[in-house]
């Protein structure tokens, strides 16, 4: 009987030190993992700081009066510290949001998220916005570096014909999430 007692002793500490060290180790790789996590958080948050842009000019043009298309010209200032890599601007997004007098005379309110579309302006279809010019281009061409000014142009179907004073709207989402915005 008294065999049994210590055998049962010993199993238990046994178990009892198995439990504990298989409890320290998954709170050790969840404590990791969570210091990881906030690292990445942490980042992402100080290149969000360092990332300003600010939208200068926006106007219309159009582009084909026979595809019933518009031309809206984005000029835009990168006036923070963080440069966008032109293989990061197919996560640029742009959001439009215009009205559309029809023939029945109609007010139709379109509101439309933009493709990104890595071809020259002449290629450019509808409902795509592509990057026309960086300048002044000089360190790291195709990079929009800070202090640096990106023209794009977005091509919207069917056409922009309101008349109605900065009735259109126009924002640019960097794909760390900064934005600007203007009425045009």
């Amino acid at each position: 009987m008294g065999f049994g007692t210590i055998f049962a002793t010993i199993a238990m500490v046994v178990l009892i030190g198995i439990s504990s060290y298989l409890f320290i180790t998954g709170a050790l790789f969840t404590v990791d993992t969570l210091s990881k996590s906030l690292k990445i958080a942490n980042e992402l948050d100080n290149e969000q700081l360092k990332t300003e842009i600010e939208i200068v000019n926006a106007s219309v043009t159009t582009s084909n009066s026979d595809s019933g298309s518009s031309d809206i010209n984005v000029s835009i200032n990168n006036t923070g510290y963080t440069k966008i890599l032109k293989s990061e601007f197919k996560h640029i997004d742009v959001f439009v949001y215009y009205h559309n007098h029809t023939a029945a005379g109609e007010d139709i309110t379109i509101h439309r998220w933009i493709p990104y579309n890595d071809t020259d302006y002449g290629a450019l279809q509808p409902n795509e916005w592509t990057v026309v010019e960086i300048t002044p281009d000089l360190i790291n061409p195709g990079t929009f570096d800070p202090d640096e000014q990106m023209r794009i142009v977005i091509r919207v179907e069917p056409a922009i014909n309101s008349t109605r004073q900065n009735g259109n709207w126009t924002k640019i989402v960097m794909p760390n999430g900064v934005s600007a915005s203007k009425y045009f």
